[in-house]
C-alpha cells in the first residue's frame, strides 16, 4: 500500500467518525457511511476471515447510499432526520415484520450492531497485552454483541474463522499507522469517537423502540 492511503486504515476511519457529529450531536449520514467504508476496507485486509461481516456491511451501505441519492435524500441527511421521517410516514416494520426490509431504520440497526462488535474488539486489542490471543479477543467481543442476532450455524462458522486471525502485533501492524505503540495510540484516539456515535444511536433507537426491529 502506498503512502498517503490512510483512508484504507484506521486514520481514515478516525477522520470520518470524528466528523459524524454536528453541533447538536446529530449523526451525519454521509460521514457515518464513509466511516463504515473505511472499516470494511480494513476488515478486507484481513482476508476472508471477516467476509461474513464486511459483505453484509457493504450491502447495507449501498442501501443507505441509495436513500441519500433519491428524491427523499434530504430526509436522510442525519440519522435523527431519517428516524423522524420513516416513523412519521409509516415506513418502518414495527408491527409487520418484513413489510419494509430495506427501511433506513432497519438497515442502520444492522450496521449499529456490527459497530458494537468492532468497537469491543478494537478496544480489546488496545488494552490487552502482547501475549493476548486475537482469536479470544474477537470471539469474546462477538459473543457479547453480534452473536445474539446470528443463527447457530453462522455463530459456529464465525468463531471457527476467528482462530485464523494473526497475532495481536501483526493485527496492529496491519492498521498501517506505524509501530505497535502508534497503533495503540491511534486506537485510543479513534475509539471514543466511535463509541460516542454508537451511544447516540443506541439512545435514539431505544427512545423510539427500534432496537428489536426484525
Amino acid at each position: 500500500m502506498a503512502d498517503g492511503e490512510d483512508v484504507y486504515g484506521l486514520k481514515g476511519v478516525l477522520v470520518m467518525f470524528q466528523s459524524c457529529l454536528n453541533s447538536q450531536e446529530e449523526i451525519l449520514m454521509d460521514p457515518y457511511l464513509g466511516g463504515w467504508k473505511g472499516l470494511v476496507r480494513f476488515l478486507n485486509t484481513m482476508g476472508p476471515i471477516f467476509s461474513f461481516i464486511s459483505k453484509d456491511a457493504v450491502s447495507k451501505i449501498q442501501i443507505m447510499e441509495n436513500f441519500r441519492s433519491n428524491e427523499q435524500r434530504e430526509d436522510y441527511v442525519t440519522l435523527q432526520a431519517m428516524v423522524n421521517y420513516e416513523l412519521g410516514n409509516g415506513l418502518v416494520d414495527l408491527r409487520e415484520p418484513g413489510a419494509y426490509p430495506a427501511s433506513g431504520c432497519r438497515t442502520i440497526l444492522r450496521l449499529h450492531r456490527a459497530l458494537r462488535w468492532l468497537h469491543l474488539f478494537l478496544e480489546g486489542l488496545r488494552t490487552s497485552g502482547p501475549s493476548s490471543k486475537t482469536s479470544t479477543l474477537c470471539t469474546d467481543s462477538y459473543n457479547a454483541s453480534l452473536a445474539n442476532y446470528h443463527p447457530w450455524i453462522v455463530r459456529k462458522a464465525a468463531t471457527m474463522a476467528f482462530y485464523a486471525l494473526p497475532t495481536r502485533d501483526a493485527f496492529l501492524e496491519n492498521m498501517r499507522v506505524g509501530t505497535t505503540e502508534e497503533a495503540i495510540e491511534m486506537l485510543g484516539e479513534a475509539l471514543p469517537h466511535i463509541s460516542r456515535v454508537y451511544e447516540i444511536t443506541e439512545s435514539l433507537y431505544a427512545e423510539h423502540k427500534l432496537l428489536d426491529l426484525p
